[in-house]
This record gives C-alpha cells, sequence and structure tokens, in this order.
C-alpha cells in the first residue's frame, strides 16, 4: 500500500479550513481518500466584506497568521500538494486581490479566488456522485456563510446550477432581501417542477452539523419534518443555550438559525422530503482534484 497526503484549503465567509487528506493507493484497486486532519479557524470574513465591502486590516492578520500555521502543518505532515480556494467573501471584497497578494508575499501560500461556478464544480469531484441513482432526480443545496450552490440533476445528468448570494453570514448581516428570495424561488421551481421523486443533498458546516447530531449514518436521510423540527428547538433557545446545550461553536450557534432555513425554503419550493447529508465540502473537492491532477501527469 501506498500512502500519499494531498490538502485542501477552504477560505470562505464564515470559516477557514484545512483539510489534509490520506490517499491510500493499491494495484488493481480505486485509491481510497480518508480525512486524515481537518483543523477551521472561525475568521469571519464575511462580517467584514457585507458590511464594509473590503476584508478589515485586523482579519487580514488572522487570515495571514492561519495560512502560516497551516504551512507549517502541511510540512510537518508531509503534503505532496495542496491548493487554496477563497469564496463568495473574498471575491466580492474590493482588496481581494491585494489580500491575497500579500498572503502569498508573506506565507508562500497561494490563495484562488474562485466564482460560485467552480465552487459547485469542485464539490462535485467529490464523492458525492456515489450517491447520485440515475434515474432519480436530485436538488443539491450548498450553503455557505456568503452564498448557496444550487445544482439540479436529472436523471444522473445536470440540468442546471447556479450561485445566489444568499448565505448564513449574510443573512445575519441584513443583506438579503426578499427579492434575492423570489429569484431563488423562480430559479427553483422553474428548473424542478416537472420532476418527480426528488430527494434533497446538503453539504455546508450548518447541515453537517445537524446531521452529526443525530448520530446517523451519512447514508441515511434526514427528514424535512426533523429539519423543521430542530429550527423551532434552535429558535427557542438563546445564544448561548446553543453553545452550552447543543455544543455549537459561537460562530455556528448564531448563524444556523439563519442558515437552516435555506435548506427548507429549497426542499419545499421543489416538494422534497428528504435530504441526504454526505458531509462532503469545497476541501474534499480540492483535494480529490488534485490527486487525479497528478496521475495525469
Amino acid at each position: 500500500m501506498n500512502i500519499r497526503k494531498f490538502a485542501g484549503i477552504d477560505i470562505g465567509s464564515n470559516g477557514v479550513r484545512l483539510l489534509i487528506a490520506n490517499v491510500l493507493e493499491e494495484e488493481g484497486k480505486e485509491p481510497i481518500f480518508s480525512k486524515g486532519s481537518l483543523v477551521r479557524v472561525p475568521i469571519r470574513l464575511g462580517a467584514d466584506v457585507f458590511e464594509q465591502g473590503k476584508i478589515s486590516p485586523e482579519n487580514t492578520v488572522r487570515l495571514k497568521d492561519a495560512m502560516e500555521a497551516y504551512r507549517l502543518l502541511m510540512k510537518v505532515q508531509g503534503v505532496e500538494a495542496y491548493r487554496a480556494c477563497a469564496t463568495s467573501a473574498m471575491r466580492e471584497a474590493t482588496n481581494g486581490k491585494e489580500v491575497v497578494e500579500e498572503i502569498a508575499q508573506q506565507t508562500g501560500i497561494f490563495i484562488e479566488i474562485i466564482d460560485g461556478a467552480e465552487e459547485a464544480a469542485i464539490i462535485a469531484n467529490t464523492d458525492l456522485h456515489t450517491l447520485l441513482e440515475g434515474d432519480k432526480n436530485y436538488l443539491y443545496i450548498d450553503v455557505g456563510g456568503g452564498s448557496t450552490e444550487f445544482t439540479v440533476y436529472a436523471q444522473g445528468e445536470v440540468r442546471a446550477a447556479r450561485s445566489f448570494p444568499i448565505g448564513g453570514v449574510r443573512l445575519l448581516k441584513g443583506k438579503a432581501d426578499q427579492q434575492l428570495w423570489d429569484k431563488v424561488k423562480d430559479w427553483i421551481h422553474l428548473y424542478t417542477k416537472d420532476l418527480k421523486d426528488m430527494e434533497a443533498i446538503g453539504s455546508g458546516g450548518n447541515i453537517n452539523k445537524i446531521s452529526k447530531s443525530t448520530g446517523k449514518r451519512k447514508d441515511v436521510p434526514l427528514t424535512l419534518h426533523f429539519l423543521e423540527g430542530y429550527l423551532e428547538q434552535i429558535n427557542q433557545m438563546t445564544y448561548e443555550e446553543r453553545i452550552r446545550d447543543l455544543e455549537l461553536n459561537p460562530d455556528r450557534a448564531d448563524i444556523l438559525p439563519l442558515a437552516l432555513p435555506i435548506y427548507i425554503k429549497a426542499m419545499k419550493w421543489a416538494k422534497i422530503k428528504h435530504i441526504l447529508v454526505p458531509k462532503v465540502g469545497l476541501a474534499d473537492g480540492i483535494v480529490r482534484q488534485l490527486y487525479l491532477m497528478t496521475n495525469d501527469k
């Protein structure tokens, strides 16, 4: 057996994640991807960008320090290759490119600012395809801090995909109006109205946390009824109670009640009763993409 290490860095609007994954290679077998370590730092870049339009000097320093720490972690663990991708907050920041250049000069970590379409395509590189049954229809919902990516799969093929500027941190800052919700609703109706027996697939830190709390396997779906009940429960709790009783991180406890309705509304608009949560994200897709690229050379 040969063990190789790859890393994906996901610079989101709410948190910054480093995933170091092991890829197990055996002759004549498909490679196995396993999570070696996952480090998350709650640098809420979206709080800066969605209010002020740019990343603050304080968060620029914090992001730089995080990238230096991640560089050292990748070095000591013998990572073969990495890719760092920044999403909604960084691409909207007026000083995004400036921050990226500064971090590259000071840490050697090169950050790519990607759009919503590429973000969705990278996530599609995960083992998400193993969940897609060719004769079924799905609505994939990836809720982040600043944006939500939707993909409609019909009979195993992508029918439509779109990114909307709506996410947990953006909602926390009051930056999504009813007109935007209506656009999401109209888009979902347009591409799902003629599809029957649909299921949802959800990704993102919020739905992953909820799924983990149930103790269910990733191939066992959550129901819309369960999500609605969970939302009612957390809305009756204080911020402090969510942290203490539900063991939520402080930067998760305030946005979870805002991010969860995105899944619920989307499922209702598409007339979906169940959602699968494979617990994959952008960093997982980056790792798989890196591995495939190195093997193609």
